[in-house]
């Protein structure tokens, strides 16, 4: 799980009034995301009727993800299709992977992680909690669950998580690839 809260929004700012991050970057990227015709704020009646229109066209293209708990798999469909499958770790007793209908609400690459126990910020790489790629998926306000890659490899296969998805960190860039920030991801038990 990835916490976000007032500290590390605060850290993020630090950041760009000191240089670090390029602050025209970050306006150019959420004004892409806050007009891109994939969000529903940002569709406009053309966009939708054009859709209507071509439901064949719209159904080829649907990207959705599967992620079967008792499986340990997710699955990547275009439309009806299936065009991938990867192996995963799960939550844990005690902490389990949400189940339900859920869309993609975040994609990060090369994330930092915030301990959630201690607050340090570990710098982004593969050997780090969340791998080379983060895909947000749940979010409670406070905490976040997500696709990720892992260090941990030998874990993929079980419950062995706090409720996020782990990930090969090959597999999980190429499922960044095949997704886009709403995309839909059904939990299934």
């Amino acid at each position: 799980m990835t916490k976000f809260t007032t500290n590390k929004w605060l850290y993020l700012i630090s950041k760009i009034s000191k240089g670090t991050y390029n602050l025209s970057v970050i306006l150019l990227t959420t004004a892409v995301i806050l007009f891109s015709e994939n969000l529903a704020i940002a569709s406009t009646p053309l966009v939708a009727q054009a859709r209507m229109d071509n439901p064949e066209i719209q159904a080829e293209k649907l990207v959705r993800l599967v992620l079967r708990l008792g499986e340990r798999r997710v699955y990547v469909y275009e439309g009806e299709q299936q065009v991938a499958s990867y192996p995963v770790a799960v939550g844990k007793p005690g902490w389990e992977t949400p189940t339900g209908n859920f869309k993609v609400i975040q994609k990060v690459e090369n994330p930092e992680w915030e301990n959630p126990w201690t607050g340090e910020v570990m710098p982004a790489g593969p050997n780090t909690a969340l791998g080379l790629r983060w895909i947000g998926f749940w979010t409670d306000g406070k905490d976040t669950i997500g696709f990720h890659g892992t260090p941990t490899v030998d874990s993929i296969g079980y419950a062995a998580s706090h409720g996020c998805v782990r990930m090969y960190n090959e597999h999980v860039v190429k499922l960044f690839e095949q997704v886009q920030v709403g995309t839909s991801v059904v939990v299934e038990p």
